[in-house]
């Protein structure tokens, strides 16, 4: 059953990122302790780069038996490996570079499935299935760290592109993105909705809106991140500036 989403506002963007990275570690303990193995999805982003940058750093990280912890994507630019624009890149710059997490990368078009993003996007969905228990098609992440654009996309899922009308791919290639560059591999709702836990991460005025529309009842069509739902939790993390445009019933700010 999809969790209703749950709100958490923090004063500034380096205490949100700190407060998510601090939530990190609490769920992959938890999660190493009673199953043995975690699985963690990310995507790309300032705020989301801030709070691995912020995990890197914390002092309890070494809580975690990262060498048991698998990550995945849940989105990716295709473009050569070597690209400032990849995901992966980002991400391991400001955290796995410093932790020996076990990495599932989506394909590079540079790599050995070339420059064919429908196979590469079936690659990294056997790939999910492979982790999955049973006849699942996606393993059990324990948490999905996702980031919301000004439009409302999330992951590369963009408002009323043909990704939001996929049912049934755990992954897709997406072409003609309406952000640079074109082509990408994504996630679908499907498999998002598997996570035990999703975590919005949003940060800025520049957020507000979306934020706003996502929270306010909108349709995951014309809002995507509007969509995605925790089997067991869903929650909005967020500073006060990204939740400076939600009506009171939702958010009252602090006065002074």
């Amino acid at each position: 059953m999809a969790a209703e989403p749950e709100l958490v506002v923090a004063p500034t963007p380096a205490q949100l990122a700190e407060d998510v990275a601090g939530r990190v570690v609490a769920t992959l303990v938890a999660a190493l302790d009673e199953r043995g193995t975690a699985h963690l999805t990310v995507t790309g982003g300032g705020i989301l780069e801030d709070t691995m940058r912020a995990l890197r750093d914390l002092p309890g990280r070494d809580s975690v038996d990262w060498s048991r912890v698998h990550v995945w994507w849940g989105d990716e630019r295709f473009v050569p490996s070597g690209s400032g624009d990849r995901n992966d890149r980002a991400a391991a710059a400001a955290l796995f570079d410093a932790v020996p997490a076990v990495l599932h990368r989506m394909p590079a078009d540079d790599g050995p499935l070339g420059d064919d993003a429908d196979a590469a996007a079936g690659w990294y969905a056997a790939e999910l299935a492979a982790a999955a228990h049973g006849d699942e098609d996606v393993p059990h992440f324990d948490v999905a760290l996702l980031g919301i654009g000004p439009d409302g996309h999330c992951c590369s899922l963009f408002p009323e592109h043909p990704g939001v009308y996929e049912q049934d791919a755990a992954v897709i290639a997406v072409r003609n993105s309406p952000k640079p560059p074109p082509t990408r591999l994504s996630l679908t709702f499907p498999a998002l909705d598997a996570a035990a836990e999703i975590w919005f991460v949003a940060a800025g005025e520049g957020k507000a809106n979306a934020v706003a529309l996502a929270l306010g009842g909108a349709g995951r069509v014309q809002v995507p991140a509007a969509g995605p739902r925790g089997t067991h939790r869903t929650l909005w993390l967020v500073d006060r500036a990204a939740a400076s445009h939600l009506p009171p019933h939702l958010y009252k700010p602090p006065v002074g």
